[in-house]
């Protein structure tokens, strides 16, 4: 569904009710980060090198394979940061300094709303951040954000530039010695970044030496600082956006990019309705976005990179390109 494909009752209905919203609770999953472009791996169909990247997501992964799991985040820690916030970024961004009661609760964890300047007091992690890592040593609790690409040279995103095409080779030896090469060896500044997200490209098997290590204990590795399958949701951030939700009635609930049907994001669409808010919905799966609607509600079918900007642009004023707003 385009702007134009939006029916003028609905539109009417959704912006003459968000000008009268004051406490707003946002849910946001993958389906945000879409247009920047970036591949979504949480929940089941995700694949990276033919394997379900869920079996990458656990502790017992980390723990029998390190190496293959920091190269998977260490690939998506590079292409969320070669990924740009799109223009609903930057709306949500914008509606939080307009309505300072307004939560938002991401399940993403590519540092793209943080970058859109959304205000981090009204912005809870609901998986935590790529951009997070700490330390694995059990009497260790250090942590930090850090954005280093790579976090460490053996996990470097080798570039297509150190290839080294053969016109003689056949079999495909040549080529796949020149990868490893590649890999392994010196790495170019220059040139396109080998898609290793594919399994017909090799990858080397990294050493626990050249991981990512502990600056402070020296001796436990670092992980990536998401919540993993099998891991306990942050209170920190449950306790914060509850306390949110019953503190008073809530006007509105944004779903945006994620159909909102497993816990806990069910159960927060069906907290907000229970303190009164009427539901607006920005998804791709218009079939799976439909449970729990009600006739007050909104389903708004399409990219949210296209239609939230524009739904908002009353409240919100226009969204330009770089994202700056105006009235």
């Amino acid at each position: 569904m385009t702007l134009n494909q939006v029916p003028g009752k609905d539109r009417e209905s959704f912006t003459e009710h968000l000008q009268k919203s004051y406490r707003i609770l946002a849910l946001c999953g993958a389906g945000l980060s879409a247009s920047s472009g970036l591949p979504t791996f949480r929940g089941a169909g995700g694949i990276w090198r033919n394997r379900e990247a869920t079996d990458l997501a656990t502790p017992e992964a980390f723990e029998a394979n390190p190496g293959l799991v920091w190269q998977f985040y260490s690939y998506r820690r590079h292409m969320a940061l070669n990924a740009q916030p799109n223009p609903a970024h930057y709306a949500l961004a914008k509606l939080a300094q307009k309505r300072s009661e307004f939560v938002t609760l991401t399940q993403n964890v590519d540092g793209l709303s943080q970058r859109a300047d959304h205000p981090a007091s009204q912005l809870h992690l609901l998986h935590g951040s790529l951009f997070d890592v700490r330390c694995t040593g059990f009497t260790c609790d250090f942590k930090e954000e850090n954005f280093t690409d790579p976090i460490v040279p053996a996990l470097a995103i080798p570039k297509s530039s150190n290839l080294t095409p053969s016109t003689t080779d056949s079999t495909g030896a040549e080529a796949s010695k020149s990868l490893i090469d590649a890999i392994q060896g010196a790495r170019p500044t220059e040139g396109r970044d080998v898609d290793i997200s594919n399994a017909d490209i090799p990858i080397p098997n990294i050493p626990v030496d050249e991981l990512p290590r502990c600056p402070r204990c020296k001796t436990g590795l670092l992980r990536p600082g998401v919540v993993w399958f099998g891991e306990l949701l942050p209170a920190k951030t449950m306790i914060a956006v509850d306390k949110f939700v019953e503190a008073s009635n809530i006007d509105l609930m944004l779903v945006i990019g994620t159909s909102a049907q497993v816990y806990p994001a069910a159960e927060y669409v069906w907290k907000a309705q229970s303190r009164g808010a009427r539901v607006a919905v920005f998804n791709m799966d218009k079939e799976g976005s439909k449970k729990g609607l009600r006739k007050q509600d909104w389903l708004f079918h399409g990219d949210a990179g296209i239609l939230l900007p524009e739904l908002l642009k009353p409240t919100i004023g226009d969204i330009s390109a770089n994202g700056a707003g105006s009235q």
